[in-house]
């Protein structure tokens, strides 16, 4: 049985056989939108399998990150992308692009207007009004659009993460058989109520905690750090001086090395719980300081994220799984 012919792709593509040949070919002279679909024709046909002179880069997949200051989480999963975005087939083209948290409109803006032209659209954001308004832009200008950490957009946008929720009720579960009998209070610490993700863990958490009371740990209150090391020790160490005694404290962001500051110099030994394996995290596990820390699997979700804009766009044929990435529970034996 023969392979696909031009004709093929013409036909799949919904564009002339001479604008194939033109691409094919790398004559020029075509918009980078119709040699893209052209691009994307020929790789759902397998006509990509032959060699073609004109498909470096041609489709572009953008990674947007908002980033935190001094959080080495987002800086780790850009590196993620990097390294898998160089065993990719060459037509696709893996562009990470950083942008500040703090400017809303800005981060909108470009998702909704971007300078150049994209297929594949890979968001990490705040959940705010007008993000969710251009992403629905770009989906309706027919990008294709995942979310990570956060799903608050429509329906129709994959989040590619871990269960939020679930992975709070986790942490309340080991947290409370872990001080079992010890009264006292546990504290929550966060970014800011910016991130659904952020919510739903310490929804997951304190409901956990509500339904088993019997535990003897109060869930008192939620410090908002905003990621950054110094605010997050300032607000800790404001929460340790006040009130009962604390004796655990689940962070679902960042902020570590300044938790971590906070807890050395804190005379009692607090249970803590936090998010995200890094190096900072692994030193405050081997150490004694964290007890236990719930990692979301970067690199699956990376991968994942990159598959499932992949197979919408018709350049790749397997089923990519919809169900959320299992999280791991790491403490220092099985580091």
């Amino acid at each position: 049985m023969s392979g696909p012919t031009i004709r093929d792709i013409a036909r799949e593509a919904n564009v002339g056989t001479a604008t194939v040949e033109r691409v094919l070919n790398d004559r020029g002279g075509v918009r980078t939108e119709l040699a893209e679909r052209i691009i994307r024709a020929a790789k759902k046909l397998k006509y990509g399998d032959r060699r073609l002179r004109s498909h470096s880069g041609i489709i572009r997949i953008e990674v947007l990150l908002v980033q935190p200051e001094a959080e080495v989480f987002y800086a780790d999963l850009n590196a993620t992308f990097q390294r898998i975005s160089a065993s990719l087939d060459p037509a696709i083209l893996v562009h990470r692009t950083f942008v500040s948290e703090d400017d809303i409109s800005g981060v909108a803006q470009h998702i909704a207007k971007p300078p150049v032209r994209r297929a594949g659209l890979i968001v990490l954001a705040p959940d705010h009004p007008e993000i969710t308004e251009s992403i629905r832009q770009a989906r309706m200008a027919g990008v294709e659009v995942v979310q990570l950490l956060t799903g608050s957009a429509d329906e129709d946008v994959p989040y590619i993460g871990i269960d939020n929720y679930a992975a709070g009720r986790t942490a309340a579960y080991y947290m409370s058989r872990m001080l079992r009998g010890i009264p006292g209070n546990v504290l929550a610490m966060c970014h800011s109520g910016a991130y659904r993700a952020h919510r739903e863990r310490i929804r997951g958490f304190s409901d956990y905690l509500m339904q088993h009371a019997d535990s003897h740990c109060n869930f008192c209150a939620v410090i908002f750090g905003h990621d950054d090391n110094l605010l997050s020790a300032e607000r800790l160490s404001e929460a340790l001086r006040n009130g009962e005694r604390v004796v655990g404290l689940y962070s679902v962001g960042a902020g570590r090395e300044g938790i971590a500051a906070t807890l050395n110099a804190h005379p009692a030994k607090v249970f803590w719980i936090g998010h995200a394996l890094t190096e900072s995290t692994a030193k405050c596990l081997r150490s004694g300081l964290m007890d236990i820390c719930i990692d979301g699997a970067p690199e699956t979700q990376a991968r994942r994220s990159l598959d499932t804009v992949l197979h919408r766009l018709g350049l790749i044929d397997v089923d990519v799984s919809s169900a959320p990435v299992q999280f791991l529970t790491i403490t220092a034996q099985n580091l």
